[in-house]
């Protein structure tokens, strides 16, 4: 590669000649990676008038002498700007963390750096530290998440509601506004929630309800019922069911004269929208019609 090449790729004055034998370059793909990560920083706010303003003034001053500046100084002046470009998006590109996230009826499989495997509920998010992973494993959540984490070093996963620490096993996290539970599923979970420590062997939940702790029977699956296109709940308050079957189906929903604190306990289809709505309407007692791109939950006043 040419040493003016960078150069002139950068003020973009290549040939098509020098672009072709530029992009073979073994630098050429990091070159427009930087770049790329370079073009996300934000430029401080420009007044376009206070600027014009300050031209005019200080024209009226004296008279502004123009200077022709040699092509080997041109030169030396693109070259600064490549090296702040490289430097600036080295430390940039490298405190960046990872972060993934999921969509309404959505779900996705994060490989973590040490091969632990997360599976993204619908609606969630995860990030972490790829950079920092070889000394701390943590993850923070948003959503929900099922986690099989590999043996090593002390993980966790950190909610808004608590922080759930472990070294190698199975469990399930669920952070929703009002709503947080861990299941475990293999090997013992420690949840810290309000600054005290539950562990939770396999089999067992921890689950916090509008801030209060509900208890939780035991539970023989080996997985969350959400991986099996199910969602289940056992004396939930049906306004949390309700959320959960938004998110799941991408539809609106609202509700009439329903009693969203009622206590829900059942399962619906995360698939087939028709057996969900009946599946949540019949056990509770309501009703429900589509209107337009939203499902009305209404209660019968003439049954």
């Amino acid at each position: 590669m040419q040493e003016n090449h960078l150069a002139k790729w950068l003020n973009n004055d290549l040939t098509e000649a020098e672009l072709a034998e530029f992009k073979k370059s073994a630098e050429y793909a990091s070159y427009e990676r930087i770049v790329a990560a370079s073009s996300q920083l934000q430029a401080p706010d420009f007044n376009a008038d206070e600027a014009l303003m300050a031209i005019k003034n200080q024209r009226t001053l004296q008279d502004t002498k123009v200077v022709q500046l040699h092509p080997f100084k041109k030169f030396l002046r693109i070259a600064a700007a490549a090296a702040v470009i490289m430097f600036g998006s080295y430390f940039y590109l490298n405190t960046l963390d990872e972060n993934i996230v999921t969509e309404y009826a959505e779900t996705k499989e994060v490989i973590l750096p040490d091969n632990s495997k997360v599976q993204l509920n619908a609606d969630s998010e995860i990030s972490f530290s790829e950079r920092k992973w070889s000394k701390e494993r943590n993850v923070e959540l948003k959503g929900e998440a099922f986690f099989k984490v590999a043996k090593g070093k002390r993980f966790t996963v950190a909610t808004e509601a608590g922080t759930v620490a472990v070294l190698g096993t199975q469990f399930n996290v669920e952070n929703r506004k009002g709503f947080f539970e861990v299941t475990c599923f293999e090997g013992l979970v420690s949840v810290l929630f309000n600054g005290k420590e539950t562990k939770l062997p396999a089999g067992s939940s921890f689950v916090v309800i509008d801030d209060t702790i509900i208890e939780s029977p035991e539970s023989k699956l080996l997985q969350p019922s959400w991986m099996n296109n199910e969602s289940t709940f056992k004396s939930v308050p049906l306004k949390y069911v309700l959320d959960e079957f938004q998110r799941q189906h991408n539809i609106t929903v609202e509700t009439q004269g329903v009693d969203l604190e009622q206590l829900f306990t059942g399962t619906f289809s995360n698939t087939d929208r028709k057996i969900a709505l009946k599946s949540i309407s019949a056990p509770s007692q309501i009703k429900f019609k589509f209107e337009g791109s939203k499902v009305l939950f209404y209660v019968d006043k003439n049954p």
